[in-house]
């Protein structure tokens, strides 16, 4: 090794983790928007719950190298690039969010429940005011875990021409270089670390003391 790789791929690692980092971040911004509303619904509707559950679960199970190339098909996100990597980045990222947001609001003390309903709360006031805030911290905790897997996952979007860090991955793999693979392998791994860190400082930090308690 002539040189660290880390210094060598230097300025082509800034722009590819630019890439990821945006792909990941729109990925999580939508999957959030969606799965949010999501989990609040079926907590209202429980009927819908295994059926929102069970697909965001067979999700779950698809190969994501397959997932990729399967959008590469589907009209208006069809082709290659960063559209349908972001679509399959957003679809793994459903189930944690969507089961995180209805097991905690699910788990709220239903006494807490019942003391809102006695001061005349409506529904959306008692989930606004008191459900959502008592369960910020699984919430959270929710988000936290489709990240880093989003994080994970993206490496394999460069397969279908989105950028990322793992065109360092499937150059290195092709020319049998073990540099280029860490130039992609390492960077990821340290956004996952971090992403996790920041989300956890976020987690701890506006959760409710008295919901981090029980």
């Amino acid at each position: 090794m002539n040189d660290f790789f880390l210094i060598r791929y230097g300025s082509e690692i800034l722009l590819r983790s630019g890439e990821h980092l945006f792909l990941v971040f729109v990925a999580i911004l939508v999957a959030t928007a969606i799965g949010l509303p999501l989990g609040i619904l079926i907590t209202r509707k429980p009927g819908l719950s295994q059926t929102v559950l069970t697909f965001a679960n067979i999700v779950q199970t698809i190969p994501s190298l397959a997932m990729f190339g399967f959008l590469i098909s589907v009209p208006l996100l069809g082709g290659i690039g960063k559209v349908p990597a972001m679509v399959a980045l957003m679809l793994y990222s459903l189930l944690p969010i969507i089961r995180n947001t209805y097991t905690g609001i699910t788990n709220v003390d239903p006494a807490v429940r019942e003391a809102g309903r006695g001061m005349g709360m409506t529904d959306w006031q008692l989930l606004v005011q008191v459900e959502i805030p008592l369960a910020l911290g699984v919430i959270l905790a929710g988000i936290r875990v489709a990240t880093v897997i989003s994080v994970g996952i993206a490496t394999i979007a460069a397969a279908i021409g989105a950028g990322g860090l793992g065109v360092f991955i499937f150059r290195g793999i092709s020319m049998v270089n073990n540099d280029l693979i860490l130039a992609g392998a390492v960077p990821a791994a340290l956004m996952a670390l971090l992403a996790d860190f920041a989300i956890g400082w976020l987690e701890n930090h506006i959760t409710p003391k008295g919901a981090a308690n029980e």
